[in-house]
């Protein structure tokens, strides 16, 4: 059963939408899907919908609601894409990750989920590192995080298990910056890295052209066992 609802920030001055996806039995637990740069579209809606169908509440919070409340993108239309990156340049991260606490107090206040995690691609997949280490998510994973080198400097505190997954030929996260992130976070006790070899941003789209089957299917397995075992 899936929903619009609407969530408080933190402050109680505003509220914003976002996509709920509700399980047919007693939920699992939650978990709040972070939207790529493309707003929370078809792909977005879908990723919760597979969640619900595991077991799972999933949210997925409007992020660029002060930006364009209801934006839905689709990255294979180059007007579109351009659009995307546009809304990125203007995003301010560090309210998004008080608008994702404000989503992870819904979810245990009104929901009544005692275990929260969270996934996140792309644009996502950053924020969902600064979840990791400015929340008290309980498990996160991130899919081809933009700019993670730049955040090493707040992995000391991550308190709770974080995967991320890394496409070798990310065309937004160069091999340097791969470098970097395995070097910072490689001997992390509560970080997991995995890489894919030859693949490019996006791979784990559920639609359009940068899908790769079996490499999205691997890594979604990864993420459904990471998440069985730390929000049991």
């Amino acid at each position: 059963m899936s929903a619009n609802i609407n969530i408080s920030t933190l402050d109680g001055s505003a509220e914003f939408s976002a996509y709920i996806a509700r399980p047919d039995s007693t939920a699992k637990a939650a978990i709040i899907v972070i939207q790529e740069i493309f707003g929370v579209n078809a792909g977005i809606r879908r990723k919760c919908d597979k969640l619900a169908e595991q077991g799972y509440i999933a949210l997925a919070p409007d992020l660029f609601w002060r930006l364009e409340p209801g934006i839905e993108l689709d990255p294979d239309i180059e007007q579109e894409l351009q659009q995307a990156f546009d809304l990125m340049g203007k995003f301010d991260q560090d309210q998004g990750i008080r608008d994702i606490e404000a989503s992870i107090k819904y979810l245990r206040d009104k929901e009544g989920c005692s275990k929260v995690g969270a996934v996140g691609y792309c644009l996502g997949g950053r924020l969902a590192y600064m979840t990791a280490s400015r929340t008290d998510c309980d498990a996160t994973v991130g899919y081809y995080g933009v700019g993670i080198d730049g955040l090493l400097g707040e992995k000391e505190s991550i308190a709770k298990p974080l995967l991320l997954h890394i496409p070798t030929e990310d065309g937004f996260v160069d091999k340097e910056t791969q470098a970097k992130m395995h070097e910072g976070l490689a001997d992390h006790p509560r970080v997991t890295l995995y890489d894919y070899q030859g693949l490019d941003h996006g791979f784990a789209t559920e639609f359009g052209k940068r899908r790769s089957e079996e490499a999205a299917q691997l890594a979604d397995k990864r993420t459904a066992d990471f998440f069985a075992t730390h929000l049991a």
